[in-house]
């Protein structure tokens, strides 16, 4: 999408290679500049989703990993590179009751006996991977709770997940058990191609809590399993 300059522009007086005359100084490359801030490539985000992405690229949180901002309260997932710069974002469903922490032990557990007060998804900042469940790849964020980011799951027709994506209503969008639900295109498009052959960093904003009280940013005014 972006076209760096190149070592020698096409209108210049430069002597062909096969007579270039030798010079002790090597030509400097040129490299793209470092972002200051997320670029966000003119998506539609909320004040606390850009405000954590540029504090992550401003200070280097990500530590040279692509990384993904959720925005539990506007339903919607965006997928940087490690330098900051977006790779895509979507809709996605979360889990069905607010609030920003997970039941200690839940991970461990029967979907069966998580109680709908349960089903939260946990906030924070997570180092997380591409790994495999029984039936297909999905990105670990936090293995011990059992909370990953996959293809969306159609097997109880009455949750109507592919409907609820397919809605720009963010009150549509919580019904899992607290894993992150993306559409099958953007999972294979842009998460796999994005964190495949390497970890990540993803950072799931809070809704009862605000987000200065769970990252290191300044004047934010954030409110706050399958």
């Amino acid at each position: 999408m972006f076209a760096w300059p190149t070592l020698a522009s096409a209108g210049d007086d430069s002597p062909p290679l096969g007579n270039a005359q030798s010079t002790d100084a090597a030509a400097p490359l040129l490299v793209p500049p470092k972002l200051q801030k997320a670029d966000f490539l003119g998506a539609i985000a909320s004040r606390d989703a850009r405000r954590v992405a540029d504090w992550v690229v401003a200070s280097g949180d990500n530590g040279g990993l692509p990384f993904a901002i959720i925005d539990k309260i506007e339903a919607k997932v965006f997928v940087f590179d490690s330098s900051g710069r977006l790779r895509g974002d979507s809709f996605a469903l979360l889990g069905k009751a607010r609030g920003d922490r997970s039941v200690p032990g839940i991970g461990n557990r029967k979907l069966s006996t998580i109680r709908p007060e349960e089903r939260t998804t946990p906030a924070g900042r997570f180092v997380a991977s591409i790994g495999h469940d029984l039936k297909q790849d999905i990105l670990w964020v936090d293995y011990n709770d059992a909370i990953s980011l996959h293809r969306v799951i159609t097997g109880n027709p009455g949750d109507h997940r592919l409907e609820r994506l397919a809605t720009t209503s963010r009150f549509d969008k919580r019904i899992t058990y607290g894993c992150i639900n993306v559409p099958v295109k953007f999972f294979e498009g842009v998460v796999l191609g994005t964190f495949s052959g390497t970890n990540g960093v993803v950072y799931i904003l809070p809704e009862t809590e605000a987000a200065r009280d769970v990252f290191p940013i300044s004047g934010s005014d954030g409110a706050g399993r399958q």
